[in-house]
């Protein structure tokens, strides 16, 4: 057996460490941001319930190319439209153990801009 971890398995693990502290709750869900290659998508769970409240990503919304910033920033803006016509204005960010950098940033701060709190 070996002792290196693929990549996913490292993204894996991390999430399993974010996910000890944090929890979606009814009054303010967990926004989860999984990113592949070619796609990004965004889910709003709660957690208590283990529903899933509102989801985007750039596959539904038939983007080009989904994995590039600009479809994130745009899977973005669309997950904070969805939300608020739901009444979910706080949200809190799990960034699904990816790095906070390029597409997922992208996506957080459109989801801000268009008026989601976290």
């Amino acid at each position: 057996m070996s002792s290196k971890l693929s990549r996913n398995q490292s993204r894996i693990r991390r999430h399993a460490r974010v996910r000890k502290k944090i929890s979606g709750t009814p009054e303010c869900p967990r926004m989860d941001v999984f990113r592949s290659n070619a796609h990004i998508e965004v889910q709003i769970i709660d957690d208590v319930a283990g529903n899933t409240l509102v989801s985007a990503s750039s596959v539904q919304m038939k983007l080009e190319n989904g994995g590039n910033i600009e479809a994130a920033q745009k899977v973005g803006a669309e997950i904070a439209k969805r939300a608020l016509e739901k009444n979910i204005k706080k949200v809190v960010f799990d960034r699904g153990g990816f790095v906070y950098t390029g597409r997922v940033k992208a996506l957080a701060e459109a989801a801000r801009e268009a008026g989601l709190e976290f």
